[in-house]
């Protein structure tokens, strides 16, 4: 199954079609590639994948979507249930404000580990949406990922209501005592737009940086509660707020946490096409998207491959030659 997979856009739907964006590799390589030439990379990845999650031939079948959303959904129960009750407890004064914030960033590092491959692991409506509009993830697939998300929280807010009752509102993000709804949107807004900049250019094949991008996201998550928890709630997610304000039914505010992630996003597609121009490029697809696809194992370990050997410069970053002409 593993032979010759088209790389480039040209091959078309070939014995294995390759994964949109695969032309970003490099001329030389863009004819068929031969899995074994690859490295170490790739073959751990296949191994990796293959053991934990069998036949590849399965995932590679559009029918099992499925599989997909289930990791959407069980990715959102974990990270809501984290960052919900830990609010909740917060608030009866059982954990520290650091312990509460800290524990969803630690819980997303986590997840992109653990299951990033299946999925790609957004676990929020707003980077489902960006890395659509990036072009980064089909557009097909946003509405079953936003409402599978959405369920995933709500459930991740039943399981606190039934253990402590409906107390502390669920950890439902509101704006701190003293602030307003417009100064917790504004910063909303803000937050937003740096956590998704650091979703989409860690899973840029300008940064290649891998597994790395987990704790870049996670860290960033953790960081931003650290300080800015105390005017917010610090949400940056739809769907985060989403679960305690459905499973407790106080909307309060709501449409803060709606309005400022979605706002947030638009910015962050906005700076990503500065930084980086157009996205699409293999790494970027497979972060997105999961690597489930077809040809996207053998496309992603190459290009991966060729920019640290220097063969291929990614999109939006200047090759040697051409500053050197400046």
């Amino acid at each position: 199954m593993a032979d010759n997979v088209p790389v480039s856009r040209a091959d078309g739907p070939g014995k294995h079609a390759a994964a949109p964006g695969a032309g970003a590799v490099s001329a030389p390589a863009a004819q068929q590639i031969d899995p074994g030439t690859l490295g170490s990379a790739f073959a751990r990845t296949h191994n990796l994948l293959m053991l934990e999650f069998g036949d590849r031939a399965d995932f590679d079948d559009p029918r099992r979507e499925w599989r997909r959303l289930f990791s959407e959904l069980l990715g959102t129960f974990a990270l809501v249930l984290a960052a919900a009750g830990g609010g909740l407890l917060h608030a009866k004064g059982q954990i520290s404000l650091a312990a509460a914030v800290v524990a969803p960033g630690l819980m997303v590092t986590a997840i992109i580990l653990f299951m990033g491959a299946v999925s790609g692991a957004h676990l929020n409506p707003a980077v489902s949406l960006a890395f659509a509009l990036r072009g980064d993830f089909p557009w097909r697939r946003v509405p079953g990922y936003i409402v599978i998300q959405l369920i995933g929280a709500t459930l991740a807010c039943l399981f606190p209501r039934l253990v402590f009752g409906n107390v502390e509102h669920l950890g439902a993000t509101l704006p701190g005592p003293g602030y307003k709804n417009w100064q917790a949107l504004l910063m909303e807004i803000v937050l937003t737009a740096l956590l998704v900049s650091v979703i989409l250019g860690t899973a840029s094949a300008a940064q290649n940086v891998g597994a790395i991008a987990a704790l870049g996201v996670g860290g960033y998550i953790a960081l931003a509660g650290l300080w800015a928890a105390p005017v917010s709630g610090v949400s940056m997610n739809p769907a985060r707020s989403f679960g305690p304000a459905l499973a407790s039914g106080y909307w309060t505010s709501y449409w803060v946490y709606l309005a400022g992630p979605v706002i947030g996003m638009l910015i962050a597609v906005g700076f990503a096409y500065v930084l980086r121009g157009r996205g699409g490029d293999v790494i970027s697809q497979a972060a997105g998207s999961g690597v489930l696809d077809e040809g996207a194992h053998t496309a992603r370990a190459q290009l991966s491959q060729d920019i640290e050997q220097g063969k291929v410069v990614p999109p939006g970053i200047a090759s040697p030659d051409q500053r050197s002409g400046q």
